[in-house]
This record gives structure tokens, C-alpha cells and sequence, in this order.
């Protein structure tokens, strides 16, 4: 099985690009998976990029969510970056814009998470 993500570091802030254009049920226990393997090594926020990503499900923003309880009982976090019209619109309409940063580019994001 190849990656889903591909994580490269900007000012020690790990950012994880999604490999995918169709983010859905088959790729869902992957991130999860692969995001937690990352707030692990890196003890750091994670920053999701979905830069190439076109389309989104309910079973892949479930393990987003999933990640992020993760990530906040060890008091980091998982933000969203880079999301485009239609992304930003389904996180709006299930208000998951209340629980999960997200940032429209890479300098706002870095500005908040750089230590």
C-alpha cells in the first residue's frame, strides 16, 4: 500500500499533503492511521494539506475528526490547509469549520504553528 500522505517540514511545522483527489471510505483508516504515526513522531500540530484533493466523504473527514481527539489529548492539534471552494463549503454546512482550523494558505498556517 502505498503512502497517502506525503510530510515534509516548514519551520519545524509538519505538513501532511493528501496523495489523493478523491478523499473517501477507502482511504479513511490510512490517514488516520498514517496522522497519528505523525503527531507521534514529530510531537507537533500537524498541518493537513488538501492542496490536490477535489473531492471528500463523511468516512474521511470522520478519521480527520478522529485524529484530532488524537492529537488534543496529547495537546496538539490538527489543522486543515489549503482547502478549496467546494472543501471549505461541506466543512461550513457540518460546522466542522467550529472544530478544525483552517487556513486558505501556507504563511497564515506557519505564522500560527512555528515554535
Amino acid at each position: 500500500m502505498s503512502k497517502l500522505l506525503e510530510i515534509t517540514e516548514e519551520q519545524n511545522v509538519p505538513i501532511a499533503r493528501i496523495l489523493v483527489q478523491e478523499a473517501n471510505l477507502s482511504h479513511a483508516g490510512q490517514l488516520k492511521d498514517e496522522l497519528i504515526a505523525a503527531l507521534d513522531h514529530y510531537r507537533n500540530s500537524v498541518l493537513v494539506d488538501f492542496s490536490d484533493v477535489n473531492y471528500v466523504d463523511s468516512s474521511f473527514l470522520g478519521a480527520l475528526v478522529s485524529s484530532l481527539k488524537y492529537a488534543v489529548a496529547g495537546k496538539l492539534d490538527v489543522a486543515v490547509l489549503n482547502p478549496n471552494k467546494d472543501i471549505s463549503d461541506l466543512f461550513a454546512l457540518i460546522r466542522l469549520d467550529k472544530v478544525f482550523k483552517i487556513y486558505p494558505n501556507k504563511e497564515e498556517a506557519l505564522t500560527k504553528y512555528r515554535k
